[in-house]
């Protein structure tokens, strides 16, 4: 199963097209990331008191927890425009340079995945966050020659999901990096709850928490959901999201108690089945599934690991007692102790294959 494929993928989909209008509009209906929240109110103010644009900002965390959301509030909360574009789709200096010149005082730049920014369109971005102005070549061979252009003060709101990719000479540039983690079923009922009366359907304390609890604690997950749970209810209901309406949608998506699909409980299998719990290298994972190995890695094993279902060990991958006890399967007795001398093993790096 691809990714695009999966209900509970974080990354946005078509199945996310209407996301848009369910993204809250101000800091006070943003549930969650209480310390972030905080620190952008104080920002915001301070700025909005002076008269000055916002500091640069850095967004990162995994995908669906609302970094655009972020950077389209502050807009708002500021009264600013803001112009969003993505690091791939800026491929050439002169397509950041036009961007940059189009922009008015005090108006907000959102880069997402800024970190797969080209190095020379980075070097045009250095002297604009810092100078606010454009370092350009006019001309070429001996006659050319380099002209500074002002530009108006203006904010860079970055967003990325892999925070080490960012270059440290364009990391350090920003005035402040906050990261976001994942959100507590609790505050993801809250969302849900929200997202339910602007679709204009009912929806049941006990089902916004049954619904939370599988969405891997992702709102954009959360809100994929609901919208398959709301489908069920009125097919085979009246249109009330209920709990058991909530529990019979979600078993027919097959995602379990814990938000895991069938393609996370088929690795949890493989490891198990196939290789008597592991270890076993990730490229052979993949290969048993019929997958490549940088999806397994990158797509797959940080839910898992996250749950406590797998173990990246210095000679490969191992299943916990939880996926055994989380598949329905009696562990071996051999498990544990296995488990516990994974680590003696020499070296201390962690095995690919």
């Amino acid at each position: 199963m691809s990714t695009e494929q999966r209900i509970v993928a974080p990354d946005s989909g078509e199945e996310d097209a209407g996301e848009n209008s369910l993204r809250p509009r101000a800091l006070y209906e943003f549930p969650g990331q209480d310390r972030v929240k905080r620190n952008l109110e104080v920002a915001v103010e301070a700025a909005r008191r002076r008269g000055e644009a916002l500091d640069h900002l850095l967004l990162y965390g995994p995908p669906g927890l609302g970094k655009t959301t972020l950077a389209n509030i502050i807009a708002n909360e500021t009264g600013v425009s803001i112009r969003v574009t993505s690091g791939p789709a800026i491929e050439r200096p002169g397509d950041l340079a036009a961007i940059l010149t189009n922009l008015r005082e005090h108006d907000i730049l959102f880069i997402d995945e800024i970190h797969r920014l080209s190095r020379p369109v980075e070097e045009i971005l250095y002297p604009a966050m810092e100078d606010f102005a454009l370092d350009l070549v006019i001309g070429k061979g001996a006659g050319a020659r380099s002209v500074r252009l002002s530009m108006p003060h203006f904010t860079l709101i970055g967003a990325t999901t892999r925070y080490a990719m960012v270059s440290p000479p364009l990391r350090d540039r920003f005035g402040s990096v906050f990261r976001l983690e994942f959100y507590e079923p609790e505050t993801l009922a809250r969302i849900l709850e929200r997202s339910a009366s602007i679709l204009g359907v009912e929806i049941h304390e006990d089902a916004s928490l049954e619904v939370a609890r599988r969405s891997r604690g992702t709102p954009r997950i959360a809100n994929r959901l609901l919208r398959r749970v709301r489908d069920y209810a009125e097919v085979h209901g009246e249109g009330v999201l209920t709990l058991d309406a909530a529990r019979e949608a979600l078993a027919m998506l097959d995602v379990d108690d814990l938000g895991l699909d069938d393609t996370d409980r088929a690795v949890m299998r493989c490891i198990i089945d196939k290789f008597n719990g592991g270890p076993v290298g990730l490229d052979t994972i993949a290969a048993s599934i019929s997958e490549e190995a940088d999806t397994v890695m990158d797509v797959y094993e940080p839910f898992l690991l996250q749950c406590g279902f797998l173990q990246r060990t210095p000679r490969g991958r191992v299943a916990t007692l939880n996926a055994y006890a989380h598949l329905g399967y009696e562990a071996p007795r051999s498990v544990s102790a296995s488990q516990a001398t994974l680590w003696e093993a020499p070296g201390g790096e962690e095995c690919d294959e």
